[in-house]
């Protein structure tokens, strides 16, 4: 798990802490990372070989939660491969249409979805998970239809 969690630290510092507001960045430590993926540990899908994970994803019903790749595996199709099977997992849930939140100003994340099939419909407010509660964040809604 300490791996894994290092990957999704690692990513979402290099991909957001610069864009974010920094009441957000303070929050979140790799402990607080490692919380998270502690709760959400049944269902995230890894990539890589045992003991050296490359990326890893997790959904939350109809929502694609977290997809994190490490930054060695960016431009691998490690990320692709990932997004195809969470897009299997979703359409084989029964879901119609999945979604996912984007951090504004996240340019790389958003081509990679957009180049996915996925399509921006909005920005909306996010209640982001934080130690203690949520944080309101406004994100990219991205949706894309599995029917």
């Amino acid at each position: 798990m300490g791996q894994l969690a290092k990957i999704w630290f690692d990513g979402w510092q290099d991909a957001h802490a610069r864009i974010v507001p920094a009441e957000l960045t303070r929050l979140r430590t790799l402990p607080s990372f490692e919380e998270r993926l502690l709760a959400a540990l049944t269902g995230v899908r890894v990539a890589g070989i045992l003991g050296a994970p490359v990326g890893f994803y997790f959904l939350k019903g109809a929502e694609l939660y977290q997809l994190y790749v490490s930054s060695v595996a960016r431009g691998s199709g490690v990320a692709a491969a990932l997004m195809a099977d969470a897009e299997a997992r979703l359409g084989m849930s029964g879901v119609h249409t999945a979604w996912l939140a984007c951090a504004i100003g996240n340019d790389r994340a958003a081509r990679f979805y957009e180049k996915s099939g996925w399509l921006r419909t909005g920005t909306v407010t996010d209640d982001v998970e934080v130690p203690g509660g949520t944080f309101a964040l406004e994100v990219w809604r991205y949706e894309k239809s599995h029917r």
